[in-house]
């Protein structure tokens, strides 16, 4: 564990508040949608510990920091919110941000719960400060990878841009189908438009086009100009990443935004404790709360269980991570070390692969579960 460069936040009795710093994409180009999930479980969890009596009577509260999916900007605000003597880190829902984040909490000794992202190298070097929520992302695209073959995809595109979380799924994708009879075909979207992805299509002969691009674009222009070319009418069009998953997709898409498979981690059916989140968030949200908005929940359950027991000293609340027990929204939450991925780890929440039912656009179905 890396030695803080300054002394931990030392106990306060006053009275005064115990802050936990989240990060959450708010504006452009982050995620909006997601963010503002993620944000909504935050704070109903916040207002459920307080209405609870808080942290062994003191209030608990949220500095909420926006960083627009700019990994600089989290990392500048972890920098801020260390400054300010928070107790912890929650949120994040795009991985390269998250990453950010996480390096500059391991060097500051700051424990970070992230709720949402799932690349699997969120540190380079293992670390004690840090936990995680979400799937590893090799987990949940194996998973996703094993519904594409029992659907009978071998021959399988994938439209990606640049970046970190793209390339990694590439080849999660690439390395699992390859021994199992699949071929993944990459197609660089720095050089194609989405009218020239459909001739890729046809040429390659693939059964499958998988969106490794950002919402809302380039994906719904590429499912747009594939929806309308006749030679396709037999492609599935999957998007792992979860993109369908928020209500904007529908907005933009219409008819066309569903039957697209995407990955959420949600289980088959929700706790007694799951069924009451879910109708307060809907309540909070004005809309079906996603699986990012159990998430953010679920990280203020865990980090005020911990706060409760150990205090507000950071070096206690991240020695406590492979104690954690806690029953969250989706199941127990519990921590450990797993082979490959450098944090600490809840292995496994539930994955699922679902789609937008044609019939409801406003229905999930769930096609496959791991």
């Amino acid at each position: 564990m890396n030695t803080p460069p300054s002394p931990p936040v030392a106990e306060r009795t006053d009275g005064s508040s115990v802050r936990i710093g989240a990060l959450v994409p708010l504006t452009r180009p982050g995620w909006v949608e997601a963010g503002q999930h993620l944000l909504a479980g935050l704070e109903l969890a916040v207002r459920e510990v307080n209405d609870g009596g808080g942290i062994v009577g003191r209030p608990l509260e949220l500095v909420v920091r926006d960083t627009a999916a700019d990994p600089q900007r989290a990392a500048a605000a972890v920098d801020e919110l260390a400054r300010l003597g928070v107790a912890a880190l929650a949120g994040e829902y795009h991985s390269v941000v998250a990453r950010a984040a996480a390096a500059w909490a391991d060097t500051l000794g700051l424990p970070f719960l992230c709720s949402s992202a799932v690349l699997d190298a969120l540190t380079e070097q293992p670390t004690e400060w840090v936990a995680r929520l979400a799937p590893a992302q090799s987990h949940g695209w194996r998973i996703y990878a094993d519904f594409l073959l029992s659907a009978g995809h071998s021959r399988i595109a994938v439209a990606a841009e640049p970046g970190v979380y793209w390339a990694s799924g590439a080849r999660i994708l690439r390395d699992y189908l390859a021994p199992r009879g699949g071929t993944v075909i990459e197609l660089d979207m720095r050089a194609l438009a989405p009218t020239a992805v459909c001739d890729e299509l046809v040429g390659n002969r693939a059964t499958a086009l998988l969106l490794l691009v950002g919402h809302p674009e380039p994906a719904v222009s590429i499912v747009k100009s594939v929806r309308r070319d006749q030679r396709l009418a037999e492609i599935m069009i999957g998007a792992p990443a979860g993109q369908p998953e928020f209500a904007e997709w529908a907005t933009l898409l219409g008819e066309d935004s569903t039957a697209i498979p995407f990955l959420r981690y949600l289980p088959e059916s929700l706790s007694p404790l799951g069924a009451r989140v879910e109708t307060a968030l809907r309540e909070r949200l004005a809309e079906a709360p996603s699986f990012v908005a159990f998430e953010g929940y679920d990280t203020v359950a865990v980090l005020a269980d911990v706060l409760r027991s150990h205090g507000a000293d950071r070096a206690r609340t991240a020695a406590s991570w492979p104690r954690v027990a806690v029953e969250g929204t989706r199941g127990q939450i519990q921590f450990s070390r797993t082979p490959g991925i450098s944090v600490w780890q809840w292995a496994w929440t539930p994955v699922q692969v679902v789609d937008r039912d044609p019939a409801q656009p406003d229905r999930f179905r769930i096609l496959h579960a791991g």
